[in-house]
């Protein structure tokens, strides 16, 4: 599906997070931390995690309603789908599949659903942002890969939504822009390349009412938000206490580090600034490990389990999807 540099450049980068979060662990001592946890609070953890799902299939809905208007329970497969392929392949082509079952399903444009879902992943980045810096505070002493990662992430999300903003306020500017640029290409793709453009500017809809943009902020924080409810309980299985601001802060940073290339299920880049930002509050390193490595499995199991589910359902097999992927 991907291309082998691709494919190396992830398996490095986790590679790199998972070795710097791990030097110095014992492994008997991480075991022991598994065998004392009580798993039973997973139990209410996932159940809160399915709630922040259901958030984010009605916050779709509502960035596609002036392309089409889709019943929530239309859009839950795709979304369960997507969510699982970012689980099973990387750099994130569960996105592309979320698209294409949509297409499949609802005759919705994939550019035009790209583009909504790009619009998702910026306005999660800058709540991602949001809960670092109100978490900062309470931060003992901030580590150096921290603040630059507060400062890049910033300038690339900030950067983003005021590039999209603009082109969905003045499509008409973007589309002579683009139609320079395609001049160049050959004769026989510019006019499909500017169609995919048109339905992208579609898809950018929402973010010309400062209402749509209200709506689709705030329901990002309350996504996030139950998400971080989830680390709270799974917090309760081990031995350590630390505020609701310090897991909002690991939400933050773990997530703006899940946007960097990785190996399939965000292997590493989920799990070392995790453990890291745990280490920062005083969690003993295998406490930290033992927590944060139970948490990944317990965001990565059920979705992709559903989403196995979903894929029977809608008689998807897993050549459709990786052709797909690769064609799109």
């Amino acid at each position: 599906m991907l291309k082998r540099w691709q494919f190396w450049l992830g398996a490095v980068i986790s590679a790199f997070f998972l070795v710097f979060a791990l030097r110095g662990l014992h492994l008997q001592d991480l075991w022991e931390t598994f065998k004392t946890a009580n798993y039973w609070w997973l139990i209410p953890g996932v159940a809160v995690y399915f709630l922040a799902v259901w958030a984010r299939v009605w916050r779709w809905h509502y960035l596609l309603r002036n392309i089409k208007t889709i019943p929530l329970k239309e859009m839950w497969p795709p979304v369960v789908i997507g969510y699982m392929g970012n689980n099973i392949y990387p750099f994130r082509i569960g996105e592309i599949l979320r698209a294409y079952v949509l297409k499949r399903n609802q005759s919705v444009s994939i550019s035009a659903s790209l583009a909504t879902i790009l619009v998702e992943r910026i306005f999660d980045g800058l709540v991602m942002l949001i809960f670092v810096l109100v978490a900062l505070p309470t931060v003992p002493s901030l580590p150096l890969w921290l603040k630059q990662i507060v400062i890049l992430a910033s300038l690339a999300f900030a950067g983003a939504l005021l590039f999209l903003t603009f082109w969905a306020i003045k499509p008409e500017l973007a589309q002579k822009f683009f139609k320079v640029i395609l001049s160049y290409a050959p004769q026989k793709i510019q006019q499909p390349a500017l169609s995919i453009v048109d339905n992208f500017t579609a898809g950018l809809g929402s973010l010309r009412s400062f209402k749509d943009v209200m709506m689709v902020f705030f329901t990002s924080i309350t996504i996030w938000l139950l998400e971080t409810v989830k680390y709270w309980f799974v917090m309760h299985a081990f031995p350590f206490t630390v505020s609701f601001f310090a897991l909002m802060l690991m939400n933050g940073v773990v997530n703006l580090a899940t946007t960097l290339p990785s190996a399939p299920g965000y292997i590493g880049t989920f799990d070392g600034p995790g453990i890291e930002v745990l280490k920062v509050f005083g969690v003993a390193p295998a406490v930290a490990a033992g927590y944060t490595l139970v948490l990944h499995a317990a965001l990565w199991l059920p979705i992709t389990l559903l989403g196995f589910y979903y894929m029977a359902k809608e008689s998807l097999s897993w050549q459709e999807l990786s052709q797909a992927a690769e064609e799109k």
